[in-house]
């Protein structure tokens, strides 16, 4: 029942499959989510480049992509490339951008960048107004709002059936792959990791007002680092609290200890009562997110809902598709440069509350 109530959750596709769409990075995102879910959806990538030569040629053999730059800059001076995808780290994003709008103005349409478009809100706000200036529309690949049991959860809300929201809770444990360039960034677990989380609440709640957190390093990522271990609550003026533990630990189950792995989320309302989990800690295994809902709007008892499609790589049709479909409708992407601002924000306001030890709020990082 709650699958045909929930039929409008699969993301909008554009009118248009064949929207000319040039890469830049040949790193496991763009490798195996962005291209694998372009080849479902019949988008259409039709040039690549990145720092490493070589493996930018096996990836566009492995996706037949016909043409492969040897410098990033060849790539964004293609005439032919309507779309930029960009899957580079968010502390040498900000440039290629830059550098996209400068040789790519008059025929590049939209770029669609990583989360975070940039480590803070300043910089952020400088490249949207760049961008809206070039006349590109740009949207920011905030995936997890793509996740199945993500977006349905934002549906029901939508529709309801959990009348006024009062608790949201994502409790995760799992053990994120570090990339090698994370080593490097000011943040580690707020900006990579948590983001995702912070975002959903977003998604689902709006922005919230204050902010309560704490961290500590996570004692198997070896490389210095102050944010690991995140716990954080969220507050809103109107009544709602969220919170979420990130334990990218998860205990000593990667050192032959049994472990207890997953992400599970709750969402208590007035009238109702929603809880899921979130496959992706099972990542290369396909396991669908799940939602199920019990609610005064809805018969008795509890019902179920479980996708066939999963957060990775699937979910990464959705946002290349709103940037797609916004610029055939002459609107903002759903997940914009400009709404992404507010995500920044809210991390920033994460990581100064854990690291300051003090409440903060979102307000005094926006302004």
């Amino acid at each position: 029942m709650l699958d045909q109530l929930l039929s409008g959750v699969p993301p909008l596709l554009p009118q248009r499959r064949d929207w000319r769409i040039g890469c830049v990075g040949s790193g496991f995102i763009m490798r195996d989510c962005h291209l694998v879910a372009y080849r479902q959806a019949g988008f259409h990538p039709i040039a690549i480049a990145s720092r490493n030569q070589d493996r930018a040629r096996a990836v566009a053999h492995q996706h037949q992509i016909p043409c492969v730059h040897p410098h990033v800059d060849d790539l964004l001076a293609d005439p032919a490339i309507e779309i930029l995808d960009i899957a580079v780290p968010p502390d040498v994003q900000p440039d290629w951008i830059r550098r996209a709008i400068r040789l790519g103005t008059g025929r590049l349409r939209g770029i669609l960048a990583q989360k975070p478009l940039t480590l803070n809100v300043s910089e952020a706000r400088e490249l949207v107004a760049d961008c809206a200036k070039a006349g590109i529309a740009l949207g920011v690949n905030q995936n997890m709002r793509y996740d199945q049991s993500v977006r349905a959860l934002k549906s029901v809300l939508d529709r309801g059936w959990l009348g006024e929201p009062v608790l949201a809770t994502i409790a995760m444990r799992a053990v994120p792959h570090w990339m090698p360039w994370a080593q490097q960034l000011p943040s580690l677990s707020t900006f990579v990791m948590s983001i995702h989380h912070l975002d959903t609440f977003r998604y689902w709640l709006g922005t919230p007002d204050r902010v309560l957190a704490s961290t500590r390093p996570d004692p198997r990522t070896q490389f210095p680092h102050r944010d690991g271990i995140n716990l954080y609550i969220l507050e809103y003026d109107r009544g709602p609290r969220a919170s979420a533990w990130d334990d990218v630990w998860a205990g000593p189950c990667q050192e032959g200890v049994a472990g207890d792995i997953g992400i599970r989320w709750r969402v208590e309302g007035t009238d109702g009562l929603a809880t899921g989990t979130i496959g992706w800690p099972n990542y290369p295994q396909r396991t669908p997110s799940t939602l199920a809902i019990s609610s005064r709007h809805l018969p008795e008892g509890w019902h179920h809902s479980r996708w066939e499609e999963v957060w990775f790589p699937d979910a990464f049709i959705g946002t290349m598709a709103q940037l797609l479909c916004a610029i055939e409708d002459g609107t903002e992407p759903a997940i914009s440069g400009r709404d992404n601002i507010e995500t920044i924000a809210l991390c920033s306001a994460v990581f100064a509350a854990a690291t300051e030890h003090r409440v903060t709020t979102v307000r005094e990082f926006l302004e």
